[in-house]
């Protein structure tokens, strides 16, 4: 917010420090001061209040009151004219308030949020002023307003930007005559009710948003903007001038909906003390002569509940607690001239203080929200730093961490991307993803979601991971970008089910490549379990169970379970058709998912290495027809065992069925690297081992080696 340097003075008594000065100790005592600016013989400051202080210190007023704090100075609030009613021709206007709608209260909406359908408007104050005057407003006026932004536009509106920006109470001024049936009444509206708003924006409302209507239409947008058919124009007469208190969550959402505020609503969002009302009042009543407005008061209306949570807030200060959390000794003398000297009133006890909060102050409820008052003001640069008087022990090793990092790091060297998911999924997931009634009686579902988007709790990490590539190929697309081609990405984190009538909880790892293959995943899997020092990892068919991954994520024939020393460990594959044509994705999707607390516990750090040989390799390939559902894995192990120790190594490089191929066939292509560690194998040894090899094959009647 913008505030005067010179405006600032205006309620300080004794001189303000200089302009970069008193920035300075802004910055170490309450609020970071953003920017300066020199304006003519002013200076405009630009401060960051804290949405905690909001209540207080969004005005010129309650930020003078911290600068006398800070620099021990009096302070000197603008005088005020107590309000009296005159007799004057005009028919009384009637207010009323509506309760809140039972939809709002139901969702934890104004009213239950307040403490009952009143609390719609914790108070509604105005003024009826008879027979003003609209003319332009003294220099001196225009001057603050436009040192701070505001553009002046007569003395009755300027008088609401003035006492707004002076006290931080919103006022809204409406010209009485324009107020059909002298009637206003404050509801929520009705979705898609329209109203044109003073700067000729016509909106459609969104439902439960606060507006004032008369007796034909609605007049007002309260607390964000006032409509233009109640307008204060020069022929304006008769004025209702509003200090109204609206609901800090209506207004906020109401202007989140419309994607449009104010500064009025930014305040009212933060929320203010109803008893600021009557405050403005005076003191705007007080400036009427001043701006030449004039008139007199025809009629008050001040509707005020005084709801509970409004009450004055009283606290035991103990000084030895005091001491305690600051590090330093205090005197109750010094605790309490701070304390008195941010309006609280304070009254002194033995070793104690009994300190009554400003209403203003709502970020006031504790012992240490006063500790945090003393402390800022006394200066945190002023306490001693001092060593710690326990021992500080190190910690324990975290051998989970380790294994982690060193997880993600070969993930990263193997180009993938981490991301974070949330732990929930949808409703509509429950379609995409073809779960059944058995799935969805397994997942734990959250009591009180935010929204239908996170109705419960995951059960696997691949889901949101295949959001991800989903979301990721359709930005791609509207930028027209190659990015997206092949995505690498993955995830750890934990994973919920009811287990056996019980909750538990997984640690997971999940991983995905776009537009990857079975082998490709598998490779990283490969790669991923070589890092961790794991060797005796071997894929088998993939069995789903109740317990662990659903059959319907994967694609049949092309996903495996992997598995170390017998005991299964995860899942990898490629991802159904199904779910891709469901995602609208439009390449194969490898995935792999692994139970992290089972990875952890079997990996090593003692990793055996084998010499390479000082002596040359020779390789031959091979092409073997097969059935369909053969297993890679047959045909690797029948042809380790006819060729054996001289085999160092045998690669899968291609698997074709389709077109040229009988039906029902597949074509299995391999590397075979032969190699001694004593001697260089001949080319005749190698073909004798290699015939071999063919020879193990064909013993099988099915298999052809495709010469």
């Amino acid at each position: 917010m913008l505030f005067s340097y010179n405006w600032l003075q205006e309620y300080i008594k004794g001189k303000l420090p200089a302009p970069v000065k008193l920035a300075e100790l802004l910055n170490m005592h309450a609020f970071e001061v953003e920017g300066m600016q020199k304006k003519g013989r002013d200076t405009i400051f630009d401060i960051a209040v804290l949405p905690n202080r909001a209540h207080d210190c969004l005005s010129h007023t309650g930020m003078a009151r911290e600068i006398a704090a800070i620099c021990k100075l009096k302070l000197q609030l603008p005088k005020t004219k107590q309000i009296k009613v005159q007799k004057g021709r005009l028919t009384p206007l009637k207010v009323k308030i509506q309760p809140a709608s039972p939809k709002t209260t139901s969702q934890g909406g104004p009213a239950s949020q307040q403490g009952g359908s009143g609390e719609l408007v914790p108070r509604y104050s105005a003024l009826v002023i008879e027979g003003v005057s609209i003319k332009k407003s003294p220099k001196w006026v225009v001057d603050y307003l436009e040192a701070v932004g505001v553009n002046s536009i007569n003395n009755v509106v300027d008088l609401t930007n003035f006492i707004m920006l002076e006290t931080g109470q919103p006022l809204h001024a409406f010209d009485y005559e324009q107020i059909e049936g002298r009637t206003m009444n404050v509801r929520e509206a009705k979705e898609g009710e329209k109203l044109e708003t003073l700067d000729n924006q016509v909106f459609s409302l969104p439902e439960g948003a606060l507006v004032i209507e008369d007796a034909k239409r609605l007049i007002d947008l309260a607390g964000i903007k006032g409509g233009k058919v109640s307008a204060i124009s020069l022929n304006t007469q008769n004025i209702v001038l509003q200090a109204a208190n609206f609901n800090a969550v209506a207004i906020y959402r109401t202007k989140s909906q419309l994607k449009y505020t104010t500064q009025a609503a930014d305040m009212y969002a933060h929320q203010i003390d109803p008893n600021l009302a009557m405050e403005a009042l005076e003191r705007a009543y007080a400036l009427c002569a001043e701006l030449g407005i004039g008139g007199k008061i025809a009629q008050v209306v001040d509707l005020y509940p005084k709801s509970a949570s409004w009450r004055i807030k009283r606290i035991t200060l103990d000084m030895q607690f005091v001491s305690s959390i600051l590090g330093i000794p205090l005197s109750q003398k010094e605790a309490k001239r701070i304390l008195e000297s941010l309006d609280c009133q304070v009254a002194l006890a033995k070793n104690r203080l009994q300190v009554t909060c400003p209403t203003r102050r709502l970020d006031l409820t504790m012992q240490e929200d006063l500790v945090e008052e003393i402390g800022r003001i006394v200066g945190y640069e002023t306490i001693p730093a001092a060593f710690p008087i326990a021992p500080i022990a190190p910690p324990s090793k975290n051998t989970e961490l380790l294994w982690l990092s060193k997880i993600r790091n070969a993930f990263k060297g193997l180009g993938f991307t981490e991301v974070y998911n949330h732990s929930f999924i949808g409703d509509k997931d429950f379609s995409t993803f073809a779960y059944s009634a058995a799935d969805k009686a397994k997942l734990v579902e959250v009591e009180n979601p935010l929204s239908s988007e996170f109705s419960h709790l995951r059960d696997s990490l691949l889901e949101n991971l295949v959001k991800n590539v989903r979301d990721n190929q359709k930005q791609a697309r509207l930028a027209e970008s190659r990015q997206a081609e092949t995505i690498r990405i993955f995830e750890t984190g934990n994973t919920f089910r009811q287990h056996k009538g019980k909750f538990a909880e997984f640690n997971m790892l999940g991983a995905l490549i776009y537009n990857g293959s079975f082998y490709e995943i598998k490779g990283v899997c490969d790669f991923i379990l070589n890092s961790l020092g794991i060797s005796s990892a071997w894929y088998d068919e993939y069995q789903a169970t109740s317990e662990e991954s659903r059959a319907e994520m994967w694609h049949k024939g092309k996903s495996a379970e992997i598995k170390v020393d017998g005991e299964e460990i995860g899942f990898l594959g490629e991802i159904s058709s199904r779910v891709n044509t469901a995602l609208k994705i439009s390449k194969p999707v490898g995935a792999l998912h692994l139970n992290l607390e089972k990875l952890i516990l079997l990996a090593s750090e003692e990793i055996s290495y084998r010499a390479p040989s000082r002596f040359p390799a020779s390789t031959r390939d091979i092409a073997i027809l097969v059935p369909s559902q053969t297993k890679v894995a047959e045909v690797m192990n029948a042809m380790t065992g006819a060729g054996g120790a001289l085999v160092r190594d045998i690669d899968l490089f291609d698997m074709y069925e389709g077109e040229h191929l009988a039906q029902g066939k597949k074509n299995l292509a391999f590397h075979i690297i032969y190699e001694s560690a004593e001697r260089t194998l001949t080319s005749k040894e190698v073909d004798t081992l290699h015939n071999q090899i063919i020879k193990a094959v064909e013993e099988n009647p099915e298999w052809e080696v495709r010469k």
